[in-house]
């Protein structure tokens, strides 16, 4: 048995369709939301998926888990990236404040304008990578921290896979 990647519920016979440009193995109830995608034959030896270096065929249905054959996640460019800190405002106000500067200061010695600061400290925009590397290198901090690792997620089915559900939540409920 298989989990339907959008509602979650087994189903024994998935339906692979393609919805908003993702190919989902759903349940027949799930499959009207999208259309059905016709299945390549296992021979071939398609890479549309396949982000590792040995050039190897990767089957579509394993790269988004439900296959039910392997629990572990193919590794991509995301996990190597760093992610911005959820606390970056107040981090960056209050070494700011340490360094005894007002917002106006730090503006002119970093090059930037006041009022990227201001948005920067009520967590109103995030700061580019430029921004990020003169606001860390100034004021001696760190905004950002290793990518999200799959321990840190909570939910998902009992067989450690997640479907849309897991993630999505519903404007009506």
């Amino acid at each position: 048995m298989v989990q339907c990647e959008m509602c979650g519920a087994e189903t024994s016979s998935p339906t692979t369709v393609e919805i908003e440009g993702a190919e989902l193995d759903v349940c027949d109830d799930c499959a009207d939301f999208g259309t059905e995608v016709k299945q390549q034959s296992t021979g071939s030896a398609s890479t549309k998926y396949s982000t590792d270096s040995s050039g190897g065929s990767s089957d579509s249905s394993s790269a988004g888990g439900a296959s039910g054959s392997s629990n572990t996640r193919r590794h991509d460019m995301f996990d190597d990236m760093e992610e911005v800190v959820q606390d970056y405002d107040e981090r960056i106000r209050d070494a700011r404040e340490a360094a005894g500067l007002s917002q106006k200061e730090l503006a002119q010695e970093l090059n930037e304008k006041a009022s990227l600061i201001r948005k920067l400290e009520r967590a109103a925009s995030l700061p580019s990578d430029s921004v990020q590397s003169k606001l860390e290198r100034k004021l001696d901090i760190t905004l950002t921290e290793g990518g999200v690792s799959d321990t840190e997620w909570e939910g998902g089915a009992s067989t450690g896979e997640y479907t849309l559900g897991d993630v999505v939540q519903r404007k009506d409920s």
